[in-house]
């Protein structure tokens, strides 16, 4: 609306034909201020070749090869190339939900990491929401459409890469033993049969590509602040979301002393080889995502998830919001990775 001068002298505003003179005095409407834009692409393309890079190196090292020669990085594709297409697909369902709904969204962050600390040369990725989503439905579709859409292609990967493992006897020596989950449990049942007592699928790095996409979506997951997780099970429960939240850090701490004391009883025993300082770093993954979480609520708000418009979910929504939180749950591992 036209901010009006007020009239000169106390005279009220003068009539016509002079109505085009005083009119002419108001004064202009403020321009609205720009939406602040990221500055272009660059630092996703940058981020994106040093993950690139990263990836293939730690393939390289699941491959035997230990060399550092940027040749012998194309050693790991059957590993990065698997692990990074479950990465792209995950972010990008994301991204394509969040441009149906007209939701502000940033393209993918990509996040490398040390080879020699992580066995997938990255920490996955990140989209930045540059907006409130504002619609229960919207809130649903951007956080299901990640974890939903690097399913279909980890799946798949996961068991083409089982077909191409090995059933050995379970080693004593040095190993990183993967997590088990019930969908992951399940697939090595179909695709691999029965696996008799004292042996173990020695996993192709296709295969372990594909259990890291389980991974990945299994820590998206946690139903908690603004997670993937927790963008669902707000969607679908509301308010009742926070203390439900609340409720599954705490879980963590009770998930940590379970499996600390499940694998650190056998050492002090004397029944496991295993030294007491390595069994209780393979109990401390879910305590460590206590912390994480905490640090999280910190910066972003607390395990609340910001409010949305009223409305309600569809019955189908309501139904996808339902399948991706049981998906939660088959894809949960007590120990996600440990070393013996």
């Amino acid at each position: 609306m036209n901010r009006e001068l007020p009239p000169t002298l106390g005279f009220p505003a003068p009539s016509e034909p002079y109505r085009d003179l005083w009119d002419r005095r108001r004064l202009p409407e403020p321009e609205p201020e720009p939406e602040p834009r990221s500055g272009g692409i660059g630092r996703n393309i940058l981020l994106f070749v040093a993950t690139v890079i990263c990836v293939f190196k730690a393939g390289a090292q699941l491959n035997g090869v230990a060399s550092n020669h940027v040749a012998m990085l194309l050693v790991g594709w059957n590993f990065a190339v698997p692990f990074l297409g479950i990465l792209i697909v995950h972010e990008f369902g994301h991204y394509i939900a969040a441009r149906v709904h007209r939701v502000d969204a940033s393209l993918p962050y990509f996040l490398p990491f040390f080879p020699s600390l992580s066995p997938f040369g990255t920490l996955g990725a990140i989209i930045s929401m540059r907006e409130r989503i504002r619609s229960r439905a919207a809130l649903l579709d951007i956080g299901a459409s990640g974890p939903l859409a690097g399913l279909v292609v980890a799946i798949p990967v996961l068991a083409y890469g089982l077909s191409l493992s090995t059933v050995t006897p379970v080693t004593t020596e040095h190993h990183m033993q993967e997590g088990q989950s019930l969908l992951y449990m399940l697939l090595k049942r179909v695709v691999l049969g029965p696996i008799p007592d004292g042996m173990d699928v020695n996993l192709h790095p296709t295969a372990f590509a594909g259990w890291g996409g389980l991974l990945i979506t299994m820590l998206n997951l946690l139903p908690w602040g603004q997670l993937d997780g927790g963008h669902v099970a707000y969607a679908l429960l509301g308010r009742r979301q926070h203390a439900l939240a609340r409720w599954f850090r705490r879980s963590l701490l009770l998930m940590f002393i379970y499996v600390a004391t499940t694998s650190m009883l056998p050492v002090l025993h004397a029944y496991s080889p295993m030294k007491m300082t390595m069994a209780f770093m393979n109990s401390c993954f879910w305590l460590v995502w206590y912390v994480i979480l905490g640090i999280l609520g910190r910066v972003s708000g607390g395990a609340e998830h910001p409010e949305t418009e009223p409305g309600p979910l569809s019955p189908v929504r309501k139904v996808v919001a339902v399948v991706t939180l049981a998906f939660f749950v088959l894809l949960f591992m007590p120990v996600p990775l440990a070393q013996y």
